[in-house]
């Protein structure tokens, strides 16, 4: 047994060894040996292009979702709310001044003070007791004016976002300072008086305003702030129409005008051949009239010749009817 396996790798050495001796045998090793490497480097690289093309997707993908503003699950917006604890029980005793209400109300909207009279921009909120009561923030903010004014019974101003501002005025006992940034029902002062408004007694005046405009409180009470847009946009549409109405009228003025100035050019031009016309016939008047005078005064002086020549003749008769007279006596 031993000595056919003996023979049997003899035989397979001197096989190999024979196949190794050929010139083609090195050659076509190299060859087969560099394909597999080169194959598998390619395979290596595209394997590695399409892991770096996916990463660079999820990382532009990821960027993308981070440029994007953050939006807090638990924010909430608030609605602008009276500036007072208990909103129910305030009463208005005076309102905002609307330049589309009715005659009665704007009267009953504006303020006198020293015999002149000025729109109220904002409610005056009172209790039904007359007493004075806590003003709280309608919404929150940062507080930027505290002022002592006696004319409008001192200001707070709280600034918000995106242009808006709350005003409170006729107030006191100051409860906040400037740079201060406070809450939605936050206490800012007691409700108090002011000279501009003395009839409202205990009230404190209050005024919302977009980008220094101020709107009527009541429109946008209990509503988000995002109202305050809704009704900056109305507006806006509105005088868009206003515009193209008035666009319209004066199209139709011009085309009006246009028609009426033709119109007048034809009467302006009828109007000359007219006149001519008639300074025409007025000139022939005069020189018809002028002829029939000098025939006039011809048939005159022809008249007075006549009269005289007849004159002539009458003395020529006289001095020879004389002169035989004379000569009869003889």
């Amino acid at each position: 047994m031993r000595e056919e396996e003996n023979k049997t790798s003899q035989k397979s050495k001197s096989k190999f060894q024979r196949t190794m001796k050929k010139r083609w045998a090195l050659p076509a090793i190299y060859i087969a040996s560099a394909a597999i490497i080169l194959s598998g480097t390619l395979w290596y690289q595209n394997g590695s292009k399409d892991s770096t093309d996916s990463g660079k997707n999820g990382y532009e993908e990821a960027g993308k979702e981070k440029n994007q503003p953050a939006v807090e699950v638990n924010s909430k917006v608030e609605n602008i709310s009276m500036p007072v604890v208990n909103g129910e029980e305030a009463v208005i005793k005076k309102d905002f001044y609307d330049v589309n209400a009715k005659k009665e109300e704007q009267e009953a909207a504006l303020l006198s003070y020293n015999n002149r009279f000025e729109p109220n921009k904002g409610i005056d909120v009172a209790m039904p007791d007359g007493k004075t009561f806590d003003v709280v923030a309608s919404l929150s903010g940062t507080v930027t004016n505290v002022k002592e004014d006696s004319l409008l019974g001192n200001v707070i101003e709280i600034e918000h976002e995106d242009g808006v501002v709350t005003r409170y005025q006729s107030v006191q006992d100051f409860a906040v300072e400037i740079g201060q940034n406070v809450k939605q029902g936050d206490v800012l002062a007691k409700a108090g008086q002011s000279l501009i408004n003395e009839e409202a007694g205990i009230h404190v005046h209050f005024e919302i305003r977009k980008d220094n405009v101020a709107v009527n409180p009541l429109n946008i009470m209990e509503k988000p702030v995002t109202a305050l847009f809704e009704l900056e946009a109305q507006p806006a549409s509105e005088e868009k129409a206003t515009e193209e109405q008035t666009g319209e009228e004066p199209a139709q003025q011009g085309t009006v005008t246009e028609e009426e100035s033709a119109e007048q050019g034809t009467v302006t031009e009828e109007e000359p051949a007219e006149e001519d016309a008639a300074t025409e016939e007025e000139a022939e008047q005069t020189e018809e009239g002028s002829t029939e005078e000098k025939g006039s005064e011809e048939n005159k002086d022809a008249s007075t010749d006549t009269t005289d020549d007849a004159d002539k003749n009458a003395d020529s008769a006289e001095k020879d009817g004389s002169k035989e007279t004379e000569n009869n006596q003889n």
